[in-house]
């Protein structure tokens, strides 16, 4: 029926496929490859699983938030146009290279033309990575999400250190693991709600099933599943 990709797959993959879904084009990365007919057909769920990922976790729509996005890779992407396309309040990347980070607020930069009142700060906007940008943005955003691969062994530190975050602050990691990865404790450590990607695991396996099975996905047994897969 089909296959799911991960990192570091997802880019490549866009070689190997005969069609590619408009939204994964823009993306430039596809997660879920459909057998169609003899056919390989590439999509992308990582935006619209993190979507939903959030409302579960905070019970809050991405078009409430302000949202800053660690990395500018093929996650991050999704991820960025996701909150874009459901007019987040505010939307800046930051990445250890800033012209790569510039480059996606630019391809971005149509969603926010629209008429809600500028602030004091930049709707949109691409930031160094670097300890004062992150301090002078964090009172001006309400959801952190790291899209980078910190985190996926424990002697990883956090992507921001724990002193520059708030309790205001809602935390999001990507990353999934059975145990808090090292940004889910610094958020928690600062006060702030955070949460790891299972979420998003979860609802990117749903909107798979669907794309495969065209109906609608058990996601209670999905999250079961998932559940009893984890080490106790």
């Amino acid at each position: 029926m089909g296959v799911n990709l991960t990192v570091p797959h997802k880019v490549k993959a866009l070689l190997s496929i005969d069609q590619v879904d408009p939204e994964a084009a823009q993306i430039g990365a596809v997660n879920v490859i459909k057998m169609e007919k003899g056919n390989l057909l590439g999509f992308n769920t990582d935006g619209r699983g993190f979507s939903r990922a959030i409302r579960e976790e905070f019970s809050v729509d991405l078009r409430d938030l302000r949202v800053l996005v660690l990395g500018a890779g093929g996650a991050a992407r999704a991820i960025a146009r996701q909150c874009a396309k459901e007019n987040c309040e505010r939307l800046v990347i930051a990445n250890r290279s800033i012209e790569k980070a510039r480059k996606l607020a630019d391809e971005l930069r149509d969603f926010f033309a629209g008429p809600k009142v500028l602030g004091p700060v930049a709707r949109l906007q691409a930031i160094a990575w670097e300890e004062n940008a992150f301090r002078f943005q964090i009172a001006n955003i309400d959801l952190v999400v790291n899209v980078t691969p910190l985190g996926l062994h424990r002697s990883d530190s956090s992507p921001i250190p724990s002193r520059l975050l708030a309790p205001h602050l809602m935390i999001y990691d990507t990353i999934y693991s059975e145990q808090r990865t090292p940004f889910v404790s610094a958020g928690i450590g600062a006060g702030a709600r955070a949460a790891n990607g299972l979420s998003m695991l979860l609802h990117q396996g749903a909107l798979a099933f669907e794309l495969w099975f065209e109906r609608e996905a058990p996601i209670d047994a999905m999250r079961r599943g998932l559940t009893s897969a984890l080490p106790q």
